[in-house]
């Protein structure tokens, strides 16, 4: 999952920090509540991590990168639970979580498939009832030159809700704002007929 480094730049600094605390995550978590135990895939550096403390009594991120995870164990100590491990086979129990959020990172999963994957993983370690809740980039031209040298597979906005659903997802909504995407779903509070132990196709 390469990241070029002006994208690095960008997402450890103080601006793209006060963007997402003050802009992104509220719009995303808008009349969400994450429940005692929450998620978050993919922290990165952090930026989400502040705005997401004061939503959660506890929180817990999956980072794939062991260098930033081990910036993240520095910087924020017992605020964070930090687990190294890849979104699309989590290294954690089954129902352990109220909550899964992401933002701005699946663009950054190499393949459709993965992030079904990742998509089967939330559905997963979700308790029944839990949220999974997110956002991500709509395609364009100026985000393809901001990716240039990165993993980047942009997720369609208008597939997404179907997505969610094959993997067990109900309650699913999309909403498009500018230049991004919002999303929310819920684990079944029982399991659909038929459906295997995770709820979702796996590959």
């Amino acid at each position: 999952m390469a990241m070029n480094y002006w994208h690095r730049l960008l997402c450890r600094s103080t601006a793209w920090e006060w963007v997402t605390a003050t802009k992104i995550v509220p719009w995303v978590m808008r009349d969400i509540d994450l429940g005692a135990s929450a998620l978050e895939i993919g922290p990165g550096f952090g930026a989400n991590v502040a705005p997401l403390r004061n939503r959660a009594a506890t929180l817990t991120g999956l980072e794939i990168d062991p260098v930033l995870s081990a910036r993240l164990r520095t910087r924020f100590g017992e605020e964070l639970r930090v687990v190294d491990g890849d979104a699309t086979a989590m290294p954690l129990p089954d129902k352990e979580f109220d909550s899964v959020v992401c933002f701005t990172m699946l663009h950054h999963i190499p393949s459709p498939a993965q992030q079904d994957d990742v998509f089967a993983e939330a559905l997963r370690v979700l308790r029944p009832g839990g949220v999974f809740a997110g956002s991500d980039g709509l395609d364009s031209p100026l985000l393809r030159l901001q990716h240039v040298g990165d993993t980047y597979v942009p997720v369609p906005a208008d597939t997404l809700a179907d997505r969610l659903a094959v993997a067990g997802f109900t309650a699913i909504d999309v909403h498009t704002g500018r230049g991004m995407f919002r999303f929310r779903a819920e684990r079944p509070r029982r399991p659909r007929p038929g459906a295997s132990r995770s709820g979702a196709q796996r590959r």
